[in-house]
């Protein structure tokens, strides 16, 4: 409990420090920090706060929120960076850790204060469906919201080729451009209560003007594992998954129907309360009845419910 009382000592001193003029904005991916979809993210934020950059330094996908012990957690792999951003004063460090490892060693090693965003991105590849959590851009994303940062999860919608091998063929100036939209907003105005994370996902021929869509995550897979040992492209090195989707029974709601069928932005608000929106008075009833229907001795037992 001690340490636990000193975490949150630190961080709200790290909080008290934010700077009302200038907002801290840290940027980080699961692609690595020579990602040019990372540096898109540098340039498109670089005049709206001070810019701090700490991403992995290798390819990180996958990753989810996971803290590997693998991972290198000594000061000394801690590397500055140059980028090739066209920005002026952007502090970037390269960690030896995963995506979300990264956002946690940011702001308890390297800064002097909280952030007050965190952009994740822009990933080469869209993150949807059940596969969100397994995504290492949201994972970056959902840690910094644990520590009480806002946070952006935004990826691209590319073709697999891309998802392990970053190139400068990509255009992410439009991923960009609205990943600059919500930034602004939410450095303005916060987010709203239950909302942490938005996760945004561009489609690959967007615009400028392609309309936005608030949605939720669809509960169908949309990467789903190639079972035969070879990657999309024949290659048993390539990406072992594809894309599948059962479009009779897609929630119209959903971010995949949003990006796959009607081509718009989806803009998906993420809770790191994973905790299931039924109505827990009902569920406690219903799981006794079953109970006391299964099991006689049950039928004496008496549940809680708190408020």
């Amino acid at each position: 409990m001690q340490h636990s009382n000193r975490t949150m000592s630190y961080v709200l001193s790290l909080k008290a420090r934010r700077n009302a003029t200038r907002p801290l904005i840290m940027v980080t991916n699961d692609d690595g920090i020579r990602s040019p979809g990372l540096h898109a993210v540098v340039r498109a934020v670089c005049d709206l706060g001070e810019v701090v950059v700490v991403a992995p330094r290798r390819q990180f996908s996958n990753a989810g929120r996971s803290h590997p012990p693998s991972a290198r957690r000594d000061q000394s792999c801690v590397q500055r960076e140059h980028l090739p951003a066209d920005c002026h004063d952007v502090a970037a460090y390269s960690v030896d850790s995963s995506p979300a490892q990264a956002v946690m060693r940011g702001w308890v090693e390297i800064l002097s204060r909280m952030p007050d965003l965190v952009i994740s991105g822009i990933n080469y590849g869209e993150n949807m469906g059940t596969g969100t959590t397994i995504s290492g851009t949201v994972g970056a994303a959902i840690e910094a919201a644990c520590a009480g940062i806002p946070a952006l999860a935004v990826s691209l919608e590319t073709s697999a080729e891309f998802h392990y091998s970053p190139s400068s063929a990509v255009d992410f100036s439009v991923a960009a451009a609205f990943t600059r939209r919500f930034a602004r907003v939410v450095l303005a105005d916060g987010l709203p209560p239950d909302v942490d994370v938005l996760k945004i996902d561009v489609p690959a021929d967007a615009t400028p003007e392609t309309p936005w869509r608030i949605t939720r995550v669809s509960r169908q897979p949309y990467y789903v594992p190639i079972i035969n040992g070879q990657g999309t492209d024949g290659n048993p090195d390539g990406p072992h998954y594809r894309v599948e989707i059962d479009r009779a029974t897609l929630e119209p709601d959903s971010d995949i129907h949003a990006l796959v069928i009607d081509r718009v932005v989806s803009v998906c608000p993420l809770s790191i309360d994973l905790s299931s929106r039924v109505d827990r008075w009902q569920l406690a009833q219903e799981l006794a009845g079953r109970l006391a229907e299964s099991d006689p001795d049950e039928r004496a037992a008496a549940f809680e419910l708190r408020a």
